[in-house]
């Protein structure tokens, strides 16, 4: 193990080479089908929680303290798990993660009580934030220069993707029963299997270079705000998503379409958001898609709960809050130094988690005093929140030159902070310093 004062910058590794070249292919798929599997055990596990606490009595805002704990967990896993992998190494941190994840789920059938609920989903919230890492260490060790960008868009896809199977699965058997916990659990276990006999050796962890929230804010001040309200926003469509659905007296099956609704919009829209925010100044880009969003909610504040209007709906708000993220951490980009990207991402995704705290609190005090579907103005609040500042610092700030942006490459909305490690170092087309 190196010694503390020996981690001089972002480059140094801690650990050796996790595979030989010649298995690169075989570990990414490996890599993939873990966190493939780990991702629909994440997404059957949250909607089922949210429509069975429902079931079970709990009220509104305890439910959203239910759901809001897994935010809180990933905040606080994100922080701590880097200085466990150091201590422990990678591949028993994600065995031993995975372990205690599948059993928290099991729990929940064991102590149907808000309290025990909120304290398992804090615990799994933090177990994803270590595993995050654990993956994403492993895909920068199998990157490489050519590479990089299409590992970190089949990331966002894989994720998205397992997610969106995992609230399908819903249908798999009663809600009201054991089954679909013991099927989320099994999932989580068997994420283990393709990890754990694909790896040979600790995976090399890049430690970051320190960048304080106050720094970021100094340099950055809308990538700072961008990102707390897209947690909230993504806070309140994850968490509480099912809840809204269960409240309003949707079938299991209509609610897994309106989870996934909005999943698919984030896998298609990604490559089109792209596409301008490398053409056009990203702050514009922000502002249109935020837009998007806020209308998307209030849209659907007007039709028909459950309704295939409903469902379009729900696709075009996916479609424009989960690219915001990647819109938001690409603006962040073009302003902080290389070295400093990595460190800008945690300090970014600790500004996530903390909105996706706040934002599933905000819509369950909403739902409880009002009505369930007030579910869908604390998603207009979030979008016109990002909206009203970015128009506020493109009338007071001057934009950064368009042929000075990097690369607009996909985040997922829910990556750990070594997730900015696979952006590809390049400047941009002009190759200008952006600084």
């Amino acid at each position: 193990m190196h010694d503390a004062e020996a981690v001089a910058d972002t480059d140094e590794l801690v650990g050796g080479p996790l595979l030989d070249d010649t298995s690169t292919a075989a570990a990414t798929s490996a890599l993939f089908l873990g966190i493939g599997l780990l991702m629909m055990g994440n997404g059957l596990n949250g909607a089922v929680l949210g429509i069975r606490a429902s079931a079970e009595g709990f009220g509104l805002f305890e439910t959203g303290l239910v759901m809001a704990s897994y935010y809180a967990g990933f905040f606080a896993g994100s922080i701590y798990s880097v200085r466990l992998l150091a201590s422990v190494g990678h591949i028993r941190v994600f065995a031993a993660l995975a372990s205690t994840a599948s059993s928290v789920v099991l729990i929940h059938t064991v102590s149907v009580v808000p309290i025990t609920w909120a304290v398992m989903r804090f615990i799994f919230g933090a177990c994803m934030a270590g595993l995050y890492v654990v993956a994403e260490s492993w895909l920068n060790d199998l990157a490489t220069n050519a590479t990089r960008a299409r590992l970190l868009a089949t990331y966002m896809i894989v994720t998205m993707g397992g997610l969106s199977i995992g609230q399908f699965l819903l249908n798999a058997a009663d809600t009201n029963g054991f089954r679909l916990f013991i099927l989320a659990s099994v999932l989580v276990s068997l994420s283990l299997v393709p990890i754990t006999l694909s790896a040979t050796s600790a995976p090399p962890l890049r430690v970051p270079l320190p960048l304080s929230l106050r720094e970021l804010v100094g340099i950055v001040p809308t990538g700072v705000i961008g990102s707390f309200w897209v947690g909230a926003g993504a806070g309140t469509l994850l968490g509480m998503g099912a809840v809204y659905g269960a409240a309003v007296g949707l079938a299991p099956d209509r609610i897994a379409l309106l989870l996934t609704a909005p999943l698919i919009g984030a896998i298609v829209a990604q490559k089109p958001v792209g596409w301008l925010a490398d053409r056009y100044p990203r702050r514009g880009v922000i502002f249109g898609v935020s837009l998007q969003g806020a209308a998307a909610a209030a849209g659907l504040l007007l039709v028909g709960d459950g309704t295939l209007a409903a469902l379009a709906l729900m696709f075009i708000l996916g479609a424009a809050l989960f690219p915001l993220y990647s819109l938001v951490v690409a603006y962040a980009n073009d302003w902080v130094a290389p070295e400093q990207m990595v460190g800008a991402s945690a300090a970014l995704v600790r500004t996530n988690g903390a909105g996706a705290v706040i934002g599933p609190l905000g819509a369950a005090g909403l739902m409880a005093v009002g009505d369930a579907r007030l579910f869908f103005a604390t998603l207009i609040g979030t979008h016109a929140m990002i909206a009203i500042y970015v128009a506020f610092r493109i009338v007071v700030a001057d934009p950064i030159p368009l042929e000075q942006q990097r690369r607009f490459v996909v985040m997922p909305a829910r990556a750990g902070a070594l997730a900015a490690s696979l952006i590809p170092r390049r400047r941009s087309r002009t190759g200008a310093d952006p600084r």
